[in-house]
């Protein structure tokens, strides 16, 4: 895995975070991919929408997503999210999104990832691959302890991801999200750093 960070000279400045990967390779978000994330989740929004609340309307959108990468841009420069575009490998072909947010330091020293994969390309390794970057990344550039992740009990592709990349089910969270009409029950992971 090959790690480069670029201070760029943009209008706003920051800084961005490129990981290369065998399958992949993830990028965090700039103003320019606005479009490109627009249809990524507006292709998805009913296969992603069996785990996670379906959208207003205007989410869909192309100033939607740019606000979205904006934020993203100004918690970057905080270092409390990390929001990357999974890219096919070889292309600028955006096919998923994978975060490392609610960073928290000491004591706690932790953070959350999410992550969502274009439907075309799941069961192929990807998402564990980013995640496994991801993870990485919070611990050898971030100085972070402790990744968690939160998945619902239902969503079997997931759970298999998080144990692939080293994460172990420490709890239940009886009906913690409330997803299109109904509680949800999530799984609570974790990856420590010396694990």
């Amino acid at each position: 895995m090959v790690l480069k960070i670029w201070n760029l000279l943009r209008k706003k400045g920051g800084n961005v975070v490129t990981i290369q990967g065998e399958k992949c390779y993830i990028r965090t978000f700039q103003e320019k991919d606005a479009r490109s994330l627009m249809g990524l989740v507006s292709r998805n929004k009913y296969f992603w929408s069996i785990y996670e609340p379906l959208q207003r309307p205007e989410y869909y959108t192309v100033d939607a997503q740019y606000k979205k990468i904006q934020e993203s841009l100004y918690l970057m420069e905080s270092k409390r999210e990390f929001t990357f575009g999974i890219f096919e490998y070889g292309t600028n072909n955006l096919i998923g999104h994978i975060a490392l947010y609610a960073v928290k330091r000491l004591p706690y020293s932790s953070a959350f990832v999410g992550y969502a994969m274009d439907e075309l390309y799941i069961g192929k390794g990807i998402v564990t691959e980013a995640v496994n970057m991801v993870v990485q990344f919070a611990f050898d550039q971030i100085g972070l302890h402790r990744v968690e992740a939160y998945v619902s009990t239902q969503n079997m592709a997931s759970i298999r991801v998080l144990e692939k990349s080293g994460f172990q089910q420490e709890g239940l969270l009886r009906k913690l999200l409330y997803i299109n009409g109904q509680w949800v029950d999530h799984y609570m992971y974790a990856r420590l750093e010396d694990a």
